[in-house]
């Protein structure tokens, strides 16, 4: 007869005595409700939030604005000091490469 592992701890579990629960096992080295009284007695600190950072990474592809990602048209109008839609219409119009923007932009200010 071949017992699975699972099953032989099915019938070790039924084999413990079910009197008590505050049962000491040697084997685990605590009480059974050992567990649940820690966590009654001192409840988990809250610990804060990482602070907000303004958008410290950087663009997805330094040399390419990709217009489907967000964090791409927050960094490069943040850099170029320019609404999202207005870098939308810039790339629209002059095409995705940085470099290509940036001197469209810098023309449209002069």
């Amino acid at each position: 007869m071949y017992i699975h592992e699972n099953q032989l701890s099915i019938l070790y579990i039924s084999t413990l005595p079910s009197s008590s629960t505050n049962q000491t096992y040697p084997e685990r080295g605590t009480r059974m409700s050992e567990h649940h009284d820690s966590q009654k007695a001192t409840p988990k600190a809250h610990e804060p939030h990482a602070l907000h950072e303004e958008h410290t990474k950087g663009p997805h592809d330094p040399k390419q604005i990709n217009p489907k990602l967000s964090s791409d048209i927050a960094y490069w109008s943040k850099e170029f000091h320019i609404s999202g839609e207005a870098l939308h219409e810039a790339i629209r119009v002059h095409g995705t490469h940085v470099d290509k923007i940036r001197a469209a932009l810098s023309h449209n200010h002069s």
